[in-house]
């Protein structure tokens, strides 16, 4: 059983990760607009995010310090700064998603207004991230999230077309009506949120939490091989099934009570019920651990005493960086602004970051200063550079494809 609940940080961070609010909506978006045609995409991340968590959860294994520690001392004040600006501006962005997410996920359970929720939820995840233990945050949120599995069974009860549906994820052939650049943009979108920069600081930020050492690297290797290959394929179940259901009716999906209707339509009340536990599950895990990350990133940079394994008045200013997000996102989200918005545009600019995230962690992973005996091999060094060219690409592309297709409308 303890080796079971060893695995959680992987799902935790896979479905905080893949399946948060913007996900949710995203997925369901693109399924309902391009089917499955998109779904080579999230193929494409999860196996780049898969990469860069390996590395970052052996930097953290190997070295018993976090990934943005040693960035900061291995490439410098400057660049590490530039780092901590542009994962701090996403990770920011996406932690008032996560916060608004929650209470659209309430909304639509209570009927009660999200305005009134917002308080109550920020109120609530900090004092999650203040007073509850590690362990228990990954455990109970990341297997509540699991309750997005709700998505993956209605879309097998649908009994689709499983061949046509294989021929148009393989032949990445999108809908006649819809324009390529549209379709870029969606596929960048996908990519960043899949490769989200706070991933793989929060993996290994929460596996020096852990305590793990050089024997703890097979363990690392489990929660990154099992977790989000798990996220990535609730993601697609989300899309299949809005593909089969939402699709033909041509609904445009913007809601979060919208991206639930296939689940009500194939499970009924019991299966939505489920879903709203996933719901509730993936975003309020997703909230602590952009908040976490949030804590993390910001106190490694500047030095100072962080994480949850030691006592809030000992790492007083990592607390108060948390508190500081939430309050901010409360503010910022009674201003009546959109989460789904909110969340639309932090997966671009996190595409735009993916460089500035990702290639400190390959050179960190190189470093036998850190790494001894657990350096990059070939087959690391080979996949983490082509990631590379492919995280450039995306990053130069994400903005004017925002611009040009008006954020895919």
């Amino acid at each position: 059983m303890k080796k079971i609940f060893a695995l959680t940080l992987g799902v935790l961070t896979a479905i905080g990760g893949f399946v948060d609010i913007g996900d949710l909506v995203t997925s369901a978006q693109v399924g309902a607009r391009f089917g499955l045609s998109l779904a080579w995409v999230t193929v494409v991340g999860i196996l780049g995010i898969m990469v860069f968590a390996e590395m970052s959860g052996r930097v953290a294994a190997a070295s018993g310090r976090s990934t943005f520690d040693l960035v900061r001392e291995r490439l410098g004040p400057r660049l590490g700064l530039a780092n901590l600006t542009a994962s701090m501006g996403v990770t920011g962005l996406t932690f008032i998603a996560e916060i608004g997410g929650i209470a659209l996920a309430l909304e639509l359970a209570t009927s009660v207004q999200r305005f009134l929720w917002i308080p109550i939820v920020a109120a609530l995840v900090w004092l999650v991230l203040w007073r509850v233990k590690f362990s228990i945050i990954e455990n109970a949120f990341g297997l509540l999230g699991l309750g997005l599995i709700a998505f993956a069974v209605a879309f097998w009860q649908m009994g689709p077309d499983w061949g046509h549906l294989a021929e148009q994820a393989a032949t990445f052939a999108k809908p006649g009506d819809e324009d390529w650049s549209t379709y870029a943009y969606y596929g960048v979108a996908l990519f960043g949120a899949a490769m989200t920069p706070y991933e793989v600081f929060f993996f290994s930020s929460g596996g020096v939490e852990e305590g793990w050492s050089e024997r703890d690297i097979p363990v690392m290797r489990a929660n990154v091989f099992i977790g989000f290959p798990l996220g990535g394929l609730l993601s697609l179940g989300i899309a299949g099934a809005a593909a089969l259901t939402l699709g033909p009716l041509g609904v445009d999906v913007s809601s979060l009570s919208q991206v639930g209707l296939p689940v009500a339509t194939e499970l009924g009340k019991i299966g939505l019920a489920v879903a709203l536990v996933g719901f509730f599950g993936a975003t309020f895990g997703a909230a602590c651990e952009t908040g976490l990350s949030v804590g993390y990133s910001i106190s490694q940079y500047f030095g100072w005493q962080w994480g949850k394994y030691v006592t809030p008045t000992q790492a007083s200013r990592f607390h108060a960086m948390m508190l500081l997000s939430a309050v901010l996102a409360a503010v910022v989200l009674l201003t009546t602004i959109d989460p789904i918005m909110v969340t639309e545009f932090s997966v671009v600019f996190s595409a735009v970051a993916l460089p500035l995230t990702y290639l400190p962690i390959l050179i960190v992973a190189n470093d036998e200063d850190y790494m001894g005996k657990h350096t990059n091999g070939v087959l690391a060094n080979f996949f983490g550079s082509v990631y590379m060219v492919i995280v450039v690409v995306a990053s130069v592309a994400a903005l004017p494809l925002m611009v040009w297709t008006k954020m895919g409308q």
